[in-house]
């Protein structure tokens, strides 16, 4: 397996997690805020003015100064993470008082309510380093991408990372039923087709069908539904925060929900059979997957047609190998008896993601 596979996150440190503080006498202010704070399943403090030393000021990871309370803050130490809310769109005064105060935002109701669940809910679901995504994808129909994808979830589950396997597309026939879950209870995409704003990152893994020690949401036999988007941005912004890892099994057609899944990964693995037209059809998808991916590498799968080579099928599309996905001889007859791919950790397809993700974690993806 080559190159080194690297993943820009925050460190651990700049996780929080706890209840905002309000700062406001306003009472309709102060009832507005409260009612935000329960939509986004937080528990704020509440002051008229900054609390006394050892109080929130310094140890919330949110502060929601009202503007009535700004001049009663205005000696405050300064720090990061506080927003002013006020109602007033016409009032020139409203920014300099947040810069009196030192507030990274200013924000007014009721425009920005929705803004303001959101930033809520990452305070109260404590977000910390987003999970290291990686898609997998075909070159050609049949090239194997589902059962790498499935192999690499259940590799890292069972070295104990928090991990979530999302099956993106909806023709594929669904990855519950490649993993043997197909009549485990659990909410699969039709229930997030007609999802808006923000999912609940902790909710959501809750509510998807537990598999091999990890969360899968795939698609039931009912009818092909169409999903959002944004349901779809919605859902993967979910997982990620919910650190660990989330492996996304990708269709070959990219639409406008497969853009979005792509924009949310930071690593794709193009798998291609070591043969003519699959390297040409590769191409194809490489062209396709590129321009919103920027970090896309390919897995070559033998038997190799002659004079190819798993370098030669990375020179021919122009990408980085990321090496060769083995072929597991006995890897039909173990599915017939319930075991997903990968499970046999001695196996070599088990082997190839292990060294998948100790790459990552050399390279700090976190994993």
């Amino acid at each position: 397996m080559a190159g080194a596979i690297t993943h820009d996150r925050p460190s651990a440190a700049e996780g929080r997690q706890g209840g905002p503080l309000i700062v406001t006498e306003d009472v309709d202010l102060l009832d507005d805020l409260l009612r935000l704070c329960a939509a986004a399943g937080a528990r704020p403090e509440v002051h008229h003015g900054v609390p006394e030393r050892g109080g929130g000021w310094d140890t919330a990871p949110l502060v929601l100064v009202g503007d009535d309370a700004a001049r009663r803050v205005r000696g405050a130490a300064r720090r990061r993470g506080v927003v002013l809310v006020g109602r007033d769109q016409d009032d020139p005064g409203v920014w300099r008082r947040a810069v009196e105060i030192g507030a990274d935002h200013v924000l007014m109701l009721p425009d920005g309510e929705q803004w303001l669940v959101d930033r809520i809910a990452d305070v109260a679901e404590g977000v910390g380093p987003p999970a290291l995504t990686v898609g997998v994808i075909g070159g050609r129909g049949g090239a194997g991408s589902s059962t790498l994808a499935c192999a690499l979830a259940v590799t890292s589950a069972r070295q104990g990372a928090r991990t979530l396997l999302v099956d993106a597309d909806p023709l594929g026939g669904g990855l519950d039923v490649l993993l043997g879950g197909e009549s485990v209870e659990g909410l699969r995409w039709p229930a997030f087709a007609a999802s808006h704003g923000r999912v609940g990152g902790e909710a959501l893994e809750e509510s998807l069908p537990a598999l091999h020690a990890l969360r899968v949401l795939s698609w039931d036999r009912g009818d092909c539904v169409t999903v959002a988007p944004e349901a779809v941005r919605a859902v993967l912004a979910a997982a990620r925060r919910r650190g660990g890892v989330v492996v996304v099994d990708l269709p070959r057609r990219i639409d406008e929900g497969v853009a979005e899944a792509l924009a949310q990964i930071d690593l794709g693995v193009l798998v291609v059979p070591a043969e003519l037209r699959a390297v040409a059809a590769a191409g194809r998808v490489a062209s396709a997957v590129g321009m919103v991916l920027r970090d896309l590498r390919v897995a070559v799968r033998g038997p190799y047609a002659p004079g190819l080579h798993d370098r030669e099928v990375a020179r021919l599309l122009g990408l980085p190998l990321l090496g060769e996905v083995p072929t597991e001889t006995g890897l039909p007859a173990a599915q017939e008896r319930g075991a997903p791919p990968g499970a046999d950790g001695r196996g070599p397809l088990a082997r190839f993601c292990s060294a998948f993700w100790a790459r990552a974690a050399i390279a700090g993806g976190g994993v």
